[in-house]
């Protein structure tokens, strides 16, 4: 009688016991499993964010090999992944305890390939419509979409004492797509990587300066490696059987005050930090037409990333909530000094302060993505104990439970601050066509960050908060 192979490989990767804060079982079988679940999870979702982000250097470049695009029209397609990302969140959110997350992060990994495939044939042709390039804007979206199942996926591994650190480092090392994309490919399109077979070079032009580009690299490049990922993601990875739910059983979250609140903090974290990773090139060129902002864009991300993984380990250590609460103060100082140097833009050493000051933006919103994320499980697991007390039901039971919001709450969360990628550069188109500056964006985000701020003390530091945390 023939084996059905397929079934069984699809049973060998399924984990019918995970008791993670059980620290007999995490020290003898439940950290080498979650540890390499982790190490897949992470370069996977390196690549989602490399193609979500893979328009703010393609768009640079576009005017400058032939194609008649405008400012705003450039700015429509550095936001348009951001929008069709923050919305692939929404049902992203949910599809790790439905499909499992070994199956669902393959195939979300394998989707980078069409917008990857797509970006290096059509930037070859200079006659290719507007259109086409928005299309393939909105197909990045797959790659923003991966980060919420991501890590409502990687969530479900870790016992509450790591899950900071591991959400931290999951997210911290994805966000780093954002600086890969923006230092490798200013590289690799500057010579014939993959040969005659990959398409010609086409001729840049800024005044009497001319050089051969082959553009198509910044979509062709992923591809190999989109594929190495993928194929150890479905071979690597496990599902665990505890952590299935249905979207029913997940929509209970919508009726939890404290998602919507989580949602507002997270837009001010995250939703920053990939708004102003996707605007920052196009607004260095508008802001400092001197400047070639590629040799300066990969250093944001960065820092940002980098800024992340610490960020989960402070947040394990003094509580996600002080963090949150001193981030934000950070990120209106640094908001407050971008519009200083905007303001005297003239001055020899204005691009110095401007990119300083980005980068200690970039350093804060990275913290704070780490410690709003941390927050979260702590958040959720407090109100499941609160509404077992009297009640009787087994601690296990509870973690479990909790675990599962937590997750659709991570997932949902990043959803909403996805569209921080939308937003932002378009403040900076919408500045620019009304004002001539970018400075009414600025103001408008400070505004913002006050509400952060308050909010954060009201919920969660202040002495009376609700959940300290």
């Amino acid at each position: 009688m023939p084996v059905d192979t397929s079934a069984a490989v699809v049973r060998a990767h399924v984990l019918t016991e995970w008791v993670p804060e059980d620290s007999a079982f995490w020290e003898a079988k439940g950290k080498r499993v979650a540890m390499r679940n982790l190490w897949i999870s992470m370069p996977a979702l390196l690549l989602a964010f490399a193609v979500w982000m893979v328009w703010s250097v393609v768009v640079v470049n576009l005017p400058n090999i032939g194609f008649k695009f405008d400012t705003d029209q450039l700015f429509w397609l550095a936001s348009m992944p951001g929008l069709a990302g923050a919305t692939l969140r929404i049902f992203y959110s949910f599809m790790v305890p439905v499909f499992g997350g070994r199956a669902w992060t393959a195939f979300s990994t394998a989707s980078l390939l069409l917008p990857a495939i797509g970006i290096g044939m059509a930037v070859q042709d200079p006659s290719m419509p507007y259109w086409v390039f928005l299309g393939l804007a909105l197909l990045c979206g797959f790659g923003g979409g991966n980060f919420a199942s991501s890590m409502a996926n990687i969530s479900f591994f870790f016992p509450k004492s790591k899950k900071g650190m591991a959400l931290g480092l999951n997210a911290g090392i994805g966000n780093l797509g954002v600086s890969v994309v923006q230092f490798v490919v200013p590289i690799v399109i500057a010579a014939s990587v993959f040969g005659s077979g990959a398409g010609g070079s086409q001729v840049w032009a800024k005044g009497a300066q001319t050089k051969e580009m082959w553009l198509q690299n910044a979509g062709f490049i992923w591809v190999p490696f989109i594929l190495v990922c993928t194929i150890a993601a479905w071979f690597g990875m496990n599902d665990i059987a505890s952590a299935k739910a249905s979207f029913k059983d997940q929509a209970v979250i919508f009726k939890r005050k404290h998602n919507w609140v989580m949602c507002w903090l997270y837009l001010g974290t995250f939703g920053s930090f990939i708004g102003f990773s996707a605007g920052f090139p196009l607004l260095t060129k508008t802001q400092f037409p001197t400047i070639n902002p590629l040799e300066y864009a990969f250093l944001g991300p960065l820092v940002g990333s980098l800024a992340r993984v610490a960020g989960g380990f402070l947040a394990d250590r003094f509580g996600g909530g002080r963090v949150t609460f001193w981030t934000f103060l950070l990120i209106m100082l640094a908001v407050s000094g971008v519009l200083y140097f905007l303001d005297h833009k003239a001055d020899p050493s204005a691009f110095t302060g401007f990119l300083a000051m980005f980068l200690v933006l970039f350093a804060g919103t990275g913290i704070g993505n780490a410690s709003t994320f941390q927050m979260i499980p702590v958040i959720f697991l407090a109100l499941k104990r609160r509404e077992a007390a009297g009640r009787y039901r087994a601690e296990p039971v509870v973690a479990q439970e909790a675990a599962k919001e937590a997750a659709a709450v991570l997932g949902f969360s990043s959803a909403f601050a996805a569209y921080g990628a939308f937003f932002i550069p378009r403040s900076f188109g919408t500045s620019i066509a009304l004002t001539g500056g970018a400075e009414a964006a600025f103001v408008m985000f400070i505004l913002f960050y006050l509400t952060c701020l308050a909010t954060t003390w009201w919920w969660y530091t202040r002495k009376n908060a609700e959940i300290k945390c």
